[in-house]
């Protein structure tokens, strides 16, 4: 059975209850990895500048393939920014950022867990993937995907 490793124990803390629960349960059936959980502004807004560069004092896109989100800390906030956390970035173990089917199938697992939790009232909150913003689970309308994040809705 997986484990979590100190440093993803330490990222999962930071984020809410329900988040820990849900992610607690799935490490004892799918090895996976807490890639981020709290973050402050200053570290949301590096993530930010990603694919944009300053221009006239604005960050403007200039690669839209390079960008991870359109948060930037200060003011437009992300679920991460807040404390606790009320996101958390997770994604299978060994890393492979271009395994997509690994990932989807990582997200199928956390979704149907969190469902099953939420409906057994073990924990109180609906949870959302960053490939499915509506949950309708239909990941072709959305225009904007996460694949590793997770937030409280």
């Amino acid at each position: 059975m997986a484990q979590f490793g100190k440093t993803s124990l330490e990222r999962l803390e930071s984020c809410e209850s329900d988040l820990q629960v849900v992610m607690k349960e799935v490490i004892k059936y799918f090895d996976c990895t807490i890639v981020s959980g709290h973050r402050p502004p200053e570290e949301q807004f590096e993530l930010y500048k990603k694919g944009r560069k300053e221009v006239n004092g604005e960050w403007v896109i200039v690669d839209k393939s390079k960008v991870v989100t359109y948060k930037d800390g200060t003011i437009k906030k992300s679920k991460h920014n807040e404390f606790p956390s009320k996101a958390v970035d997770v994604m299978p173990y060994p890393i492979d950022w271009k395994d997509n089917e690994r990932i989807t199938y990582l997200a199928g697992f956390i979704m149907a867990t969190a469902r099953i939790f939420k409906d057994r009232g073990i924990i109180d909150s609906h949870i959302t993937w960053g490939n499915d913003w509506d949950n309708d689970t239909i990941t072709k309308d959305e225009r904007f995907s996460d694949r590793p994040h997770y937030q409280i809705m």
